[in-house]
């Protein structure tokens, strides 16, 4: 290292001795001119530095590394102020200027800044002179420094005597404290803007995985801290971040600049590095990056240090580098600039107040007469002594000894293309803003003679002062900024040997925080096959997944769970479906709406059922038909024809209400379907239950009673109460939780059910169970009946089809609660028929049969055999018929009793048991206890009949 630093020192000099003075800028040079109100300008016309200790001890501090683009920004200064004067903007005031050199180091521009404070009462004053001798300083206000570093310690400076300064480059957002830099504005935004900017670029390309290279200053420290926290709010990490040495003399550099090529090379995911650093660190790194084939390609995001300095670059080109994307300050208008430098008288003699420019064009004059073929010669006899002391972090440039330097553009060229349009417009603006406070102060007062002006007042009125340039108004905010926000270019190779690096792509808007492209065509077709990203992006349907121990941005791409989805690209989440509507399998980038199902009418089941239904309601509508075709015939006379009727139609609204239980489920169907059957079905079981009294009531009770139940037994009436009540029932399940259509979630997650909720599944058990109590005392009534006449008794078919009743009724309940989904519909269908069929069954399909197919049954006659046959089986059971039947002989009959039942049992009447037997039928004339019999058989069946008859149809 000291070897370096050895051979660096002495390769400056070398250098000095060879082709000139203008890398050695001593103490003593700057840019004068007189006037009323003088503004101070400190400039890093140079870049840097060199310290030499004399044997005495003694330090000595030389500028070198001239910057010709800062000379034409101190040459920006100096064309404002003398705008303002011939303008007449300040009456009978004009305005001067003292611009000085801070050489890009801190303690030079310390040292240099002193002469803005020394006192002196007017031109031509001996400025030896003890300060505190003299009333007031010339200088009433300071334009720059650029570097923050720079500006944070002459701010400090300047302070003491409450001079203010205005920085058209230093964007360090510690100078935005008040408290500690009160004098202090800008004219330029501070750096955490131009981080916001920088992350908005990175997310609008979604680079989320990026390097930072920065200096070590005030400036590089506060941009990292401001970009670190804006992109970890916007999910973008920092992949690395390599510091290097501030001060281009540090023995550390080439060590930091070796660290940080490493870290590039070490990292292939990283494709975008933003950068901090100054231009020479710049040109320096890519001098031993683009080294490496690995480290060419990569998308550099500039800062405003170094975003328009194409020399970086040095031999290289654009395409080694890879992609340049600069955020610069705002830009202005250049025209009056370039007027004005293209007037510029080019005499070095013209120009002794500006040493800076009297240099430059003395310099460049000579060039011009020949001299730079000694200036390449002089390079070449440096690299030879750099080759031997081994390559330097900070390479000289290559020159060719065969090829002599061509020459150069004239110096009003040269001047013309180190022109920053940004600081056009911050040194403009700074210039303009001391004009207008000034303006602003001595309106009404004598500032040029007995009323100077003092600092702190200019301060003052800086702070409230409104100026304008191109047309528009500008004012410092609270913080003396002033957020003029950033222009966004990316270089382009023009030629082999130019590269331009003023394209605007875009801009951003500190006030609406938000970056526009204007014309990024260009942009885009460079970066759109660019990621730089730690993991592959997760596809929709997945979302990211932290690795444990890595950054945020380094995670595993897992697949969303079921019912759970994700349509963008780096979905942090995955978001739930409405389950109740949707539903998604895993690794989904979207929800699909669930299918509707219900008990269509094309399902297979719901047709069969719909087929029995439809036989059911013809079979019920024929025996209606076939009733009353033979209403007058004792069958269906015994049958009690109104009642029966009433029950054909009751059992029809059933079958009817099956058809409701099928079909896309609607609030009215729902509804309908529950109380159809309901009702019809009470119905049928009051006419049941009234007709299996009636047989009861007419044969099983001794007179007296039948008399009584007789006057009781209203069979309409009771049919209406019974009815009644059931509707009572009904209105009561429809006014407060009446039947409607709801969504129900199925095991296949891609259906969801839409049928019929019962809602009160208290009123439907109430319904079902007064059905269910009705049914039961027509079971019992009937079962107490089914020993009556056979022609009469209908019991024991009741109690037949009470009894299939009661199965179905028991089985649904449990079959009902376990069976949910599609076919829960289907099975209170099922029951509903079979109870109906059964019923429909047992007391019609018989006596249809014998009315069709049996006419000899459906006689009086048969009907009254019929109840004798029943009265003398009483009787025999009364009083001991085996006393009564006379014993069988040779030429005997049969049992009285049985010769009478058969033709009862065969249903074939013939005309002596129509009438009884005869005394002749026996063989001696006297009567016999078998006559007797006979005469009260027929005696009691006329009177049984006649009892049946006489209860109410």
């Amino acid at each position: 290292m000291k070897h370096f630093f050895s051979f660096y020192i002495f390769a400056s000099v070398f250098l000095y001795q060879v082709y000139g003075n203008h890398d050695n800028i001593m103490n003593g040079m700057s840019a004068t001119a007189p006037g009323d109100i003088i503004i101070g300008g400190l400039f890093p016309i140079h870049e840097s530095v060199n310290i030499t200790i004399a044997e005495d001890g003694r330090e000595t501090r030389t500028c070198n590394r001239f910057n010709t683009a800062r000379l034409v920004q101190s040459l920006m200064m100096v064309q404002m102020v003398e705008e303002v004067n011939r303008r007449h903007e300040l009456g009978n005031l004009s305005l001067g200027y003292h611009i000085l050199d801070s050489c890009s180091d801190v303690t030079t521009a310390l040292e240099q800044s002193l002469a803005f404070m020394r006192r002196g009462s007017g031109e031509g004053e001996d400025s030896s002179m003890d300060g505190a001798e003299l009333p007031s300083p010339p200088v009433l206000a300071v334009i720059g420094g650029y570097h923050s570093e720079i500006s944070i310690a002459v701010a400090r400076q300047l302070n003491l005597e409450h001079i203010p300064q205005i920085s058209y480059g230093s964007t360090s957002g510690l100078l935005s404290d008040k408290n500690r830099f009160p004098n202090f504005m800008r004219t330029v935004p501070e750096d955490d803007h131009q981080a916001r900017a920088i992350v908005q670029i990175l997310k609008e390309q979604n680079w989320t995985w990026v390097g930072v290279v920065t200096t070590d200053g005030d400036y590089g420290r506060y941009a990292l801290d401001r970009l670190q926290h804006h992109a970890a709010e916007n999910n973008i990490c920092l992949a690395f971040t390599s510091i290097l040495p501030d001060v281009l003399s540090d023995y550390n550099l080439k060590g930091r600049i070796k660290a940080t090529v490493k870290s590039i090379i070490d990292n292939p995911n990283v494709k975008v590095i933003v950068s901090f650093a100054k231009p020479d660190h710049m040109m320096y790194l890519f001098n031993s990056l683009l080294q490496d084939w690995r480290g060419r390609g990569k998308v550099w995001v500039a800062s405003d240090n170094w975003s328009e300095s194409r020399r970086v670059l040095r031999n290289w080109t654009l395409s080694d580098a890879g992609t340049i994307i600069g955020v610069t300050l705002k830009s202005a208008n250049t025209s009056k600039l370039l007027q004005y430098l293209s007037n510029l008288d080019v005499n070095p003699d013209d120009h002794k107040n500006n040493t800076f420019l009297h240099r430059f064009l003395q310099e460049h004059g000579e060039k011009q007469q020949g001299l730079g073929y000694k200036q390449s010669v002089g390079l070449e006899v440096a690299q030879k002594a750099s080759s031997t002391q081994g390559e330097l972090g900070m390479r000289l440039d290559r020159v060719k000894r065969d090829k002599p330097v061509k020459p150069s553009d004239s110096a009003n060229e040269m001047l013309k293309k180190k022109i920053y349009p940004y600081a056009v417009l911050s040194v403009g603006l700074a210039v303009r803003a001391v004009a207008q406070a000034v303006a602003d102060l001595c309106v009404n007062r004598d500032c040029k003679t007995s009323q100077r002006l003092q600092p702190w007042e200019l301060r003052g009125a800086l702070r409230t002062a409104m100026f304008h340039m191109d047309g528009q108004y500008y004012t410092f905010d609270k913080r003396g900024d002033l957020n003029t926000g950033y222009d966004v270019i990316l270089w382009r190779q023009i030629s082999p040997t130019f590269v331009d690096v003023h394209d605007i792509i875009a801009y951003y808007s500190i006030q609406n925080k938000k970056l526009t492209f204007t014309s990024g065509q260009d942009f885009v077709n460079l970066t759109e096959e660019v990621v730089s990203r730690c993991s592959n992006s997760c596809a929709p349907g997945f979302r990211r997944q932290s690795a444990v121990g890595q950054p945020v941005c380094c995670y595993e791409c897992v697949p969303c769970p079921e019912n759970y989805f994700s349509s963008d690209t780096d979905s942090a989440v995955c978001r739930h479906c409405d389950t109740d509507t949707h539903y998604s399998r895993m690794g989904s980038a979207s929800c699909t709406r669930k299918k509707t199902v219900f008990l269509g009418w094309e399902n297979t089941y719901c047709i069969i059922l719909l087929a029995f239904t439809a036989l059911a309601a013809a079979l019920t509508l024929v025996a209606g038909i076939i009733f009353i075709v033979y209403w007058n015939t004792p069958v269906v006379r015994a049958s009690v024809g109104p009642i029966s009727l009433l029950l054909l139609l009751s059992l029809l609204g059933t079958f009817v209400s099956v058809v409701f239980f099928g079909g896309r489920p609607t609030r009215w169907q729902c509804q309908a379907r529950q109380i159809l059957f309901g009702l019809s079905f009470t119905l049928c079981v009051s006419c049941i239950l009234v007709k299996s009294c009636k047989i009861v009531f007419a044969f099983e009770f001794d007179p007296s009673v039948q008399r009584v139940l007789k006057k009781l037994y209203k069979p309409y009436i009771i049919i209406a109460v019974c009815i009644s009540l059931q509707v009572v029932i009904c209105g009561l399940w429809l006014a407060l939780q009446s039947p409607r259509p709801k969504w129900e979630l199925l095991k296949n997650k891609e259906e969801r059910l839409f049928k019929c909720d019962e809602r009160s599944f208290g009123a439907f058990g109430a319904m079902l169970s007064y059905i269910g109590l009705l049914a039961l005392i027509g079971f019992v009534f009937a079962f107490k009946g089914r020993k009556l006449p056979h022609s009469y008794n209908e019991a024991k078919f009741i109690t037949f089809g009470m009894l299939i009743y009661f199965i179905c009724w028991i089985i649904f309940g449990p079959v009902y609660a376990n069976v949910k989904g599609l076919y829960s519909p289907a099975v209170e269908m099922g029951v509903i028929l079979i109870s109906a069929f059964g019923i429909l069954f047992c007391h019609f399909l018989p006596k249809c049969y014998i009315i069709l197919f049996k006419q000899e049954a459906n006689t009086e006659s048969a009907f009254q055999q019929d109840i004798r046959s029943y009265s003398m089986g009483e009787m025999l059971v009364e009083g001991g018929a085996h006393q009564l039947s006379p014993p069988l002989g040779s030429g005997g009959h049969q049992n009285l009793a049985l010769e009478m039942e058969t033709p009862a049992s065969n249903s074939v009447p013939d005309q002596r048991s129509a009438t009884g037997p005869s005394l002749s039928d026996f063989p001696d004339s006297k009567p016999r206890p078998t006559e007797q019999l006979n005469e009260y058989i027929l005696k009691n069946s006329r009177k049984q009949l006649k009892k049946y008859s006489s209860f109410p149809a």
